[in-house]
C-alpha cells in the first residue's frame, strides 16, 4: 500500500487545531490530528468520507 500523503484541511484556521486528510490511496481516505502526526489514523471509504464531509459542511 502506498503511504498516505496528508494535507491540512482547507477549513482549518491558522491555529494548530485542525485535521489532515489523505486521499491519495485508492479505496481509502485517512484522517488524523495535525498535532499528533504519529498518533492514530482513521481510515474510511471514499463514500463514507463524502457523506461525512457533506453533512458537516452543509449550512443550516
Amino acid at each position: 500500500m502506498k503511504p498516505f500523503r496528508f494535507v491540512k484541511s482547507s477549513y482549518s484556521a491558522d491555529s494548530a487545531d485542525c485535521v489532515e486528510v489523505a486521499r491519495n490511496v485508492p479505496g481509502a481516505v485517512a484522517v488524523r490530528d495535525s498535532k499528533d502526526v504519529a498518533g492514530p489514523v482513521i481510515r474510511v471509504t471514499p463514500a463514507a468520507w463524502a457523506a461525512f464531509s457533506s453533512g458537516v459542511t452543509d449550512e443550516p
